[in-house]
């Protein structure tokens, strides 16, 4: 009993600081700590929470994205979905999200570019003939 009060007292301050940091990352484009160091919060929380379903909830930070999508840049129908890599730290886990990746194209190879993380915006170019449209 007391272990299930501790894990949802440390679930209720992870939420609450994800929370704060989602802010300032999102919306206030401020971040107080580095990505390693958020990264590390969402994976204690994802943790408690496999480990205590019951402490799951539809405003948890690790059931939605981190703030709503910014209004200026308006709504872009992508004619392929824009697959996230989420977090990988090694060659397993890479090779893990290549092999789902690779699935989802109903088992086609396909190649890829990896660069270190870099956070902000998802960025799809589209050319025709040349030239930049979205």
């Amino acid at each position: 009993m007391e272990d299930t009060f501790r894990a949802k007292q440390r679930a209720e301050e992870l939420r609450a600081l994800l929370n704060y940091h989602n802010h300032r990352y999102y919306v206030l484009d401020s971040p107080e700590i580095s990505d390693a160091e958020y990264d590390e919060l969402m994976l204690e929380l994802k943790q408690l929470e496999a480990e205590h379903p019951e402490l799951i909830t539809p405003a948890s930070p690790t059931q939605r994205i981190g703030a709503p999508p910014v209004e200026t840049f308006g709504v872009v129908e992508h004619p392929q979905p824009l697959l996230s890599l989420a977090n990988a730290f090694s060659d397993e886990e890479l090779s893990a999200w290549h092999k789902r990746a690779s699935n989802l194209l109903g088992g086609r190879n396909f190649g890829l570019v990896c660069e270190p993380k870099i956070d902000g915006l998802a960025v799809a170019l589209t050319y025709i003939d040349g030239l930049l449209v979205t």
